[in-house]
């Protein structure tokens, strides 16, 4: 057939071009088909070929023989539109003007519209509508149609990634991706330059930002994984973020999730290389402000907040060059967020113990699967079993308490021999020596069922869970973690700062594995966090070195730091007594008053927590003789242990019996304190 109009060169152009929506056609064709009226309704977020897909049903419609008009003006009245009429309506108000044309057009027309939202809710709950409206909601193309639709306008198939990875199956940008390079032929292609590119995607995704208000609330929402009102409030500098966070949630591009709401893959993508290039302060400044955030809910007590907000956390690092790709599942934005929501953590049961052994000796051979099962039911372990929806086990991790005293030392018969035990209190005995009562972790095998500790979704998950152990269940004064492939793992825990240790590495089996370490009493959860936020947006990350306390601290043992309370004790009465006081330097002063407080600020902090503890002894009644006596020798004195024996009533042997259980019971309410800072 030979094509005498501009306009059927143009139809037959869109047709050979034309790639996907394979679900879409084949309703369309047979709603065709059936030659019964229908409202066919395409609706999908700006640039996502709701357009283009009208046109290939008016070009499938035309191939049937069926009339086709194209309304949005004066043409769409009524009178023109003849029997099986398909008439297709791309413009605004497309919902009010179609349901005036029902009322006029015969009873086999077809109505194809086109808009931003779902059809109105009134035609969705009305009976009158049933078996009249398809709703036709368009998502992104799937990598497979993304790369014919680059082919077909003459891009490379080695250029489709970089393309694919920036589009995220969106039409628009990949034809826009497409134009770039057919008018700059040997140029780099990369998708953010030039910078028409982003603008000419901002314009075609969004609608008119009412005020600089509103674009700086959806700057913010692209910088963040999951946006929630309390944290654009924070974003934004205002107190109260209901009306931004509300408009947001009326754009095309927002979509909703379980926790808050994101944009669209590309318009998070489009909105951070805009950012990028117009104004890179205001985007480091932002993650700076969301990483400060979510380190506050680490303070508010609420652990099932304090777990999913790991992954909000790590989502600020994807475009470190140490641990985005590590980060992989989580950085995948709305897709890598659903295949983390798929998988599910439990302590592990024994019925999963077979499949967890056989996931060791799988990976790591039957010598380590029979370590592992020799750790079952012993009170120093902690297994954790990943498992996936309608798969069962796909991953687990096993945790060891190690310390002094702890229950590691009374392992049965077989527990010694443990390499990986061995090695930890090896070095535990010498660099990392613990003091009393402190315990550390040791992260004593790890891994998913399918690729073992390569990057993955199962990976990533308990890398998050072991994260909330670190920072709030556990509270270990060092972790211990280990890696079959040192080498892989080395500059994302560089970046983590999880240092390399090769003297607490071990082998089993013949495999052997790296460990590396975090010491918790150098640098602390909340510290831990905040060096991260710092690494996100500085040049060279790892020059970024954790904070430094310009007050050494001292790592006190439980002999050092009692004498310590008693020599605070003797000096809480005189003027200047603190200053000198070895406690001035430990964790518990040093929490109260700040890192970089003066002596006189120090001595304050530690005369504050020497009163505050033994006010809990006066409130226990059982400490209460106790606690007088420590009255009328410290806080309050008498003067002379006589005289403090006196005003008690007592004979100087119970005086002195009470005074020391008095102290005995105030250093260890203390050394609880210093331990847990």
């Amino acid at each position: 057939m030979t094509t005498t109009r501009l306009a059927d060169r143009f139809a037959e152009a869109r047709a050979r071009g034309f790639v996907g929506r394979s679900a879409e056609t084949v309703v369309f064709e047979r709603i065709l088909a059936s030659g019964l009226g229908a409202v066919v309704h395409v609706h999908g977020p700006a640039g996502i070929g709701k357009t283009t897909l009208l046109h290939r049903f008016a070009w499938l419609a035309g191939r049937a023989g069926r009339p086709v008009v194209s309304a949005g003006g004066a043409d769409a009245e009524g009178r023109r539109v003849g029997p099986g009429t398909v008439v297709v309506v791309d413009a605004e108000g497309a919902e009010a003007l179609a349901e005036r044309l029902l009322e006029e057009v015969p009873a086999d027309t077809v109505l194809v519209l086109a808009g931003r939202e779902a059809p109105p809710l009134a035609w969705r709950t009305d009976p009158a509508w049933q078996g009249l409206l398809h709703a036709l909601r368009l998502g992104p193309l799937p990598p497979e149609e993304s790369r014919e639709l680059l082919r077909r306008r003459g891009v490379p198939d080695d250029e489709h990634g970089r393309a694919l990875e920036f589009a995220h199956g969106h039409p628009l940008a990949l034809a826009l991706i497409a134009d770039v390079r057919a008018q700059r032929p040997g140029k780099d292609p990369s998708p953010g330059q030039p910078a028409w590119v982003v603008t000419t995607l901002l314009e075609a995704l969004l609608d008119a930002v009412p005020s600089p208000a509103h674009r700086a609330a959806l700057e913010a929402s692209a910088q963040v994984l999951v946006t929630s009102e309390p944290l654009l409030a924070a974003l934004t500098g205002v107190p109260d973020a209901r009306d931004l966070f509300d408009w947001l949630c009326t754009l095309s591009i927002t979509e909703y999730g379980s926790r808050g709401i994101h944009p669209h893959d590309l318009a998070r993508s489009v909105l951070d290389a805009e950012l990028r290039w117009r104004h890179p302060g205001r985007r480091a400044e932002l993650r700076r402000r969301a990483g400060a955030y979510y380190q506050q809910l680490f303070t508010d007590g609420d652990r099932a907040r304090q777990r999913t907000v790991l992954a909000d956390f790590a989502y600020l690092h994807r475009d470190s060059p140490l641990v985005g790709p590590l980060l992989a599942p989580v950085t995948g934005g709305a897709a890598g967020a659903a295949r983390l929501d798929a998988l599910s953590i439990a302590p592990t049961r024994e019925a999963d113990l077979p499949a967890v052994l056989a996931m060791a000796e799988a990976h790591e051979g039957a010598d380590s699967a029979r370590l592992l099962a020799r750790w079952w039911g012993h009170p120093a372990a902690s297994w954790g079993t990943v498992s996936a929806d309608g798969e069962g086990p796909v991953g687990f991790y096993l945790l060891l308490t190690l310390g002094d005293a702890g229950p590691a030392e009374a392992a049965g018969p077989g527990h010694a021999g443990d390499p990986a035990v061995r090695a930890a209190r090896g070095w535990l005995a010498g660099a990392g020596a613990l003091r009393a009562g402190e315990r550390a972790l040791l992260v004593r095998s790890w891994l998913a069922r399918d690729g073992y500790q390569d990057v993955s979704p199962v990976q990533t998950l308990i890398t998050l869970r072991l994260t909330h152990h670190y920072l709030t269940d556990q509270r270990p004064a060092v972790t211990l973690l280990p890696f079959a492939d040192a080498g892989f793992w080395a500059a994302g825990c560089a970046y983590t700062d999880f240092r390399r240790v090769p003297e607490a590495d071990f082998a089993v089996g013949g495999r052997g594995y790296g460990m590396f370490v975090h010491d918790w009493r150098v640098t602390p959860p909340l510290a831990w966090l905040g060096l991260l936020t710092e690494r996100e947006s500085a040049p060279d990350p790892l020059a970024v070195s954790p904070p430094a306390t310009p007050v050494p601290l001292r790592v006190l043992d439980h002999d050092a730091f009692a004498e310590g309370v008693r020599e605070a004790l003797r000096g809480l009465g005189r003027a200047g007594g603190l200053r000198d006081c070895v406690l001035l330097r430990s964790r518990l002063v040093a929490d109260r008053a700040g890192t970089e407080a003066g002596p006189d600020e120090r001595a304050a902090a530690l005369a504050g927590v020497l009163r505050e503890a033994a006010a809990e002894l006066e409130a226990a009644p059982r400490d209460r003789r106790a606690y007088r006596a420590l009255h009328h020798t410290y806080l309050q004195p008498a003067g002379t242990q006589q005289r403090a024996a006196d005003l008690l009533r007592l004979p100087m042997s119970t005086y002195r019996r009470h005074l020391a259980a008095g102290v005995e019971r105030l250093t260890e309410r203390l050394w609880e304190r210093e331990l847990e800072s």
